[in-house]
């Protein structure tokens, strides 16, 4: 256009000398004028041609007056609003330049702000200052609920349109959004979406309502917009206020416009300190992707970046980051068979994370047993002792894999980060490494180069690793053993170079052996196997150390080596807690007598990984043989409320409270125990046990038949034969089993002279040389 329009000048001239054109925008030309009559400058927009040739005059002027109805200190008002006739307009230039064919062109006028708006500001500094940046959005939106509340929606909030003047924002152009939206159809109500003929014309002319880098999802998709459109934009000029660039950025506006539909902007505290989280928060809320999760009114956006910072000092970032619990992903999947791909995803991310320094990271079990419970994230954060969560979710759809995570403060439930990856089933551990690493650049800290990324996998090693996480799955709950055992198998027979699996296998062997489910000789000895070769292909791997320990204990007779090895586990994984808790009963406890200590070690096995009930029953087993009788009672209670299904749990619970005198609710969690397990061995010796407690001796001797007559024709533990034939009055018997016991090296022979359920022996004459025989086998001391 030409700098003074005659059309313009003509039409205005009693009213306004012209003097020269400001800027151009997407809509309009403005112009600097005098107001003659009130002498004051004010500036004058002329809209292009073809926004006129499009909406019409009548409903868009219709439509300024009502805007210019708003009276707020940080709107700036509308002081007048007209056409320029179409016999005025001057054809040779504006209809030349816009190829359009007006009938008369519209203006409005504002008052003329001798400032900057914030556009300029941010170009002068880049990013402003902490305060004047809050300070601004504030006003803002204090400006945005007066409108709301009359009606009015902005529609295209942007740094451009925000004007600074003593200090203080002004918000320019306020009902023309909605005029343009109002004047975009002809019998629609005022707020309906326009997504009819007129807008599509607006936008083959390069018009449009909104700024891409500004635009909520629901106004970027043509849907009917409120107030809350207007918050996500102020949310992203908020944004570009504190970190120097709007929240999503690409090379042209259709990236810039797809991104806001499938990923969360980088967390602002991330990018820039002195953030104040309440702050943060506020931001994280207003960007929310649907308007349901945003604030309900502009007045609660106020009132969120006025909120003072009161979060205590050691819950801030540079703390709360250096803690996590990775809970196990939700299946989204039609599948629920699926379920073990988001166990598995977890706990590999555990796995790398657990290689960073300084970093905190919760137990597998623990952080698993919150698995299906949708438990508030502040209880977990208290339960676990994490500041932060990473939660997420699978979706399996033939090959594909669809991965959503998030990574929440779990003070305030403030969202730190989320990402979504969308890959096939082969990238499944490029996509762990991927996580892993990003969660350990948003803590500010370095993974162990170890864990770099890897090549996508083959899909051969796909299919062993589902059946990997399948085994760990039912490895988890010590109830199917046998299934653990033939997915483990599987998984070693597609992938040898599996070393997770091959020390699952040693692990599931090592527990097979101790139920008696398999010749115990013929079990350890493949677990020592399978112990070697994960070794060798990760000589890093505490699991497998530490199941190494736990059979140089039980089959090799070598206390100490076994120590030494439980040593090493923890060293690598201190998390490693069923190790610890193995490590305390049969180390310290049945190898050297250090009864304290030993109690000492459970107690930080059950602080280390406090939501495992595997840890706290075999914690509360110790416990009770050290004489801290109310402690084990409370701390088995602990693990039953944390799986009332847990087999060492119920187990443990029945022999602790028949040891209390507590036999009618011991007898309970026995009977569940054999249940449980089919019948297992030691839950049958458990229900004699409490049985005899109960006086019951008719009883006790049924259950202990029952394990002779097993044992005709399968293995059946010493230890479980003599603990039932004690509790049925068998005494002499009892003791031979007990010295089988301690001949066999079985791993749990060095209960016989601490555990309650072996009080009957100990008053045998024999009991002496037992002791005797125990000390010199390596699996007690005197």
């Amino acid at each position: 256009m030409i700098d003074t329009p005659t059309g313009l000048t003509m039409t205005v001239g009693e009213r306004y000398r012209v003097e020269r054109e400001l800027g151009q925008g997407g809509m309009a030309t403005v112009y600097l004028a005098d107001d003659i009559r009130h002498h004051r400058k004010v500036a004058i927009k002329l809209m292009r041609p073809e926004v006129a040739q499009t909406l019409g005059a009548e409903r868009f002027l219709r439509e300024i007056r009502l805007a210019a109805a708003l009276s707020h200190p940080h709107i700036l008002p509308l002081f007048d609003s007209g056409e320029v006739p179409s016999a005025l307009v001057e054809r040779d230039a504006l209809a030349r330049e816009a190829r359009v064919d007006p009938a008369s062109l519209l203006f409005y006028v504002m008052p003329y702000v001798e400032g900057r708006s914030v556009r300029e500001r941010i170009g002068e500094t880049q990013m402003l200052p902490i305060p004047e940046a809050i300070q601004i959005a504030a006003e803002v939106a204090d400006a945005l609920d007066y409108a709301h509340r009359h009606g009015i929606i902005h529609r295209d909030i942007k740094p451009e349109n925000v004007l600074l003047h003593e200090g203080h924002a002004l918000v320019a152009d306020f009902g023309i959004g909605k005029a343009i939206a109002a004047a975009s159809g002809s019998d629609r109500p005022a707020d309906a979406s326009p997504r009819d003929l007129p807008t599509a014309a607006l936008t083959e002319h390069g018009v449009s309502l909104g700024t891409p880098a500004y635009m909520s999802p629901e106004q970027a998709a043509g849907e009917e917009v409120d107030g809350r459109s207007d918050i996500y934009s102020l949310g992203c000029v908020l944004y570009e206020m504190l970190t120097g660039e709007p929240p999503f950025t690409g090379p042209n506006v259709q990236a810039v416009i797809a991104k806001r539909f499938v990923q969360t902007p980088a967390d602002v505290m991330a990018l820039r300190q002195g953030i104040p989280r309440p702050v943060a928060r506020a931001l994280q809320k207003s960007l929310a992707r649907t308007p349901i999760d945003r604030f309900h009114t502009a007045a609660e956006m106020v009132a969120a970046l006025q909120e003072p910072d009161t979060t205590p000092e050691k819950t801030k970032p540079a703390a709360a980051a250096q803690s996590i619990a990775v809970l196990p992903f939700e299946n989204l999947s039609p599948d629920k068979d699926n379920e073990y791909i988001g166990d598995g995803i977890a706990e590999e991310i555990t796995n790398a994370l657990v290689q960073i320094d300084g970093l905190h990271v919760a137990a597998r079990t623990s952080a698993f047993s919150f698995k299906g419970k949708r438990e508030d994230l502040r209880v977990i954060g208290e339960k676990l002792n994490v500041a932060t969560v990473l939660e997420g979710s699978v979706r399996k759809a033939g090959n594909r894999l669809r991965i959503t995570t998030q990574l929440v403060a779990v003070s305030d439930g403030y969202h730190l980060w989320s990402e979504r990856y969308d890959r096939d089933l082969v990238d499944v551990f490029a996509v762990q490494d991927e996580i892993a690493n990003a969660i350990a650049a948003k803590l500010l800290l370095t993974l162990d180069k170890r864990a770099a990324q890897r090549a996508p996998a083959t899909p051969v090693q796909v299919e062993a690793h589902e059946l990997y996480m399948k085994g760990r799955v039912a490895l988890g709950r010590r109830v199917r053993l046998e299934a653990a055992l033939t997915y483990f198998e599987r998984a070693i027979t597609l992938d040898p170079q599996h070393a997770r699996a091959h020390a699952s296998l040693a692990e599931t062997l090592r527990l097979l052996a101790i139920y008696a489910s398999v010749p115990p000789n013929d079990a350890i000895s493949r677990a020592k196997a399978e112990i070697a070769r994960a070794l060798e292909l990760d000589p890093r791997l505490a699991d497998a150390v530490g199941t190494a320990a736990v059979i140089a204990h039980a089959l090799e007779h070598d206390t100490e080596a076994a120590i030494r090895l439980w040593e090493q586990a923890l060293a690598l994984d201190p998390k490693l807690s069923e190790a610890r808790v193995m490590y305390a009963e049969y180390g310290l406890l049945f190898g050297r007598g250090e009864e304290e200590r030993a109690a000492a070690e459970v107690r930080r096995a059950v602080q280390d990984d406090p939501q495992s009930s595997v840890v706290a029953a075999l914690a509360a087993q110790t416990l009770s043989m050290t004489g801290h009788l109310e402690e084990a009672r409370d701390m088995v209670m602990r693990a039953l409320e944390i799986d009332e299904q847990s087999t060492p749990a119920n187990l443990t619970a029945s022999l602790v409270l028949a040891e209390r005198g507590d036999a009618e609710a011991a007898l309970v969690y026995a009977r569940r125990t054999i249940s449980l397990t089919g019948r297992d061995q030691l839950g049958i010796s458990a229900c004699a046990h409490v049985e005899g407690v109960r006086g019951n001796r008719r009883r006790a001797d049924a259950y202990y038949r029952e394990l002779l007559a097993r044992a005709e024709f399968e293995d059946v533990l010493n230890i479980a034969l003599a603990m039932a034939a004690g509790a049925a009055g068998h005494a002499d018997e009892a003791m031979t089993y007990a010295f089988r016991s301690v001949d066999a090296h079985e791993l749990l022979a060095g209960s016989l002279i601490r555990f309650g359920s072996f009080a009957a022996l100990r008053a045998h004459p024999r009991f002496p040389d037992l002791y005797r025989k125990l000390a010199t086998s390596d699996l007690s001391s005197p």
